[in-house]
């Protein structure tokens, strides 16, 4: 039976993304609410609350990026000069928000300064994630199978949207995730910040939306013509209905409100993977003119397909070990 690698190469790189986005979006946004918190106590605890899976989460990062440049080459060649800049600064983020983490847990008194690192860290990471996103949407200037525009080009309005609705999506993302996770003051200041957010969120949500098909016609054609226009309005109609769970169960439920969370975040990026299929750089080349060659697909498809079980069940349990809710003074380090 033939297969259809790039397809399947597809649709793990965006399970990678999917898994990336959920597991570090929370708790980037445990650092986007770092400032709210009242004092070092409260924010130990919210770090106690991400310690053990924080760095674990970043295996999806490597595994989107990696895919990308085993399966589709052609793609990485183009995507990563143009958006080298945001790239670079989310992993210059990245490192800032890990070094804060690690340099933080000996109190000292560096601690107020490792603090502002880990909050400057978070957020100026989730931003770019954004900002590579919307500079992905937007479409890639490409002549003669390379890529032809500015070091610049990604710097535009949309891009720049993207990266504030990707930010206060973590934020939401972290507030659910402390509402599950903590007790105490910690817990109740998260149940009003998760409201607020969800706003924020939906707001964002509404202009990716409409921004869209108004600025880029393919887009367009995809969401309102025949015969997608029959199926595709379920998408937002089950966003809505998401969102109005999570705005009624973040004052009395513990889980729902973060699984509802994971759930706008998933049916967001369902919405752009829609908006976007089957072009690996939007929107000139598919996925079957940028794969590599079948033998190079097949190889690393055999490798993924044995340690990636591996993977999601060491995640699985880690998350299991360390189920409950963690108290003000409770401690990893």
């Amino acid at each position: 039976m033939d297969l259809d690698l790039p397809m399947i190469w597809a649709v793990m790189l965006a399970i990678a993304v999917a898994l990336y986005v959920v597991m570090d979006g929370f708790d980037l946004g445990i650092g986007i609410l770092f400032p709210f918190a009242e004092n070092e106590r409260q924010r130990d605890q919210m770090m106690s609350s991400i310690a053990p899976f924080w760095d674990g989460n970043e295996t999806w990062l490597v595994l989107g990026g990696g895919g990308l440049l085993v399966a589709f080459p052609r793609a990485y060649s183009i995507v990563m000069p143009a958006l080298y800049l945001p790239v670079i600064f989310m992993l210059l983020a990245l490192v800032l928000r890990g070094v804060s983490f690690e340099f933080r847990a000996p109190h000292g008194n560096t601690t107020a300064l490792w603090s502002v690192g880990f909050f400057v860290g978070s957020a100026a990471a989730a931003f770019f994630q954004g900002v590579i996103l919307g500079g992905f949407v937007q479409g890639i200037t490409v002549a003669n199978g390379a890529f032809a525009g500015g070091p610049f080009d990604w710097a535009t309005p949309f891009a720049f949207l993207c990266g504030l609705g990707v930010a206060s999506g973590y934020a939401l993302l972290g507030a659910t995730w402390l509402i599950m996770k903590t007790e105490g003051p910690v817990a109740e200041r998260a149940r009003e910040q998760a409201r607020g957010l969800l706003l924020l969120v939906m707001a964002f949500m509404g202009a990716v939306s409409l921004w869209t098909p108004l600025a880029f016609e393919r887009i367009a054609a995809r969401w309102f013509a025949a015969p997608g226009i029959y199926v595709l309005w379920i998408v937002p109609v089950v966003t809505a209905a998401v969102a109005l769970t999570v705005w009624r169960t973040t004052d009395r439920h513990d889980v729902v409100p973060f699984v509802g969370a994971i759930a706008l975040f998933l049916l967001g990026f369902l919405g752009l993977g829609i908006s976007t299929w089957p072009y690996a750089v939007p929107p000139v080349l598919t996925i079957w003119e940028a794969a590599a060659a079948p033998s190079s697909q097949a190889f690393m498809l055999a490798g993924t397909v044995i340690l990636l079980p591996v993977i999601l069940a060491y995640v699985a349990f880690v998350y299991w070990l360390f189920r409950g809710k963690v108290r003000e003074g409770d401690s990893y380090h």
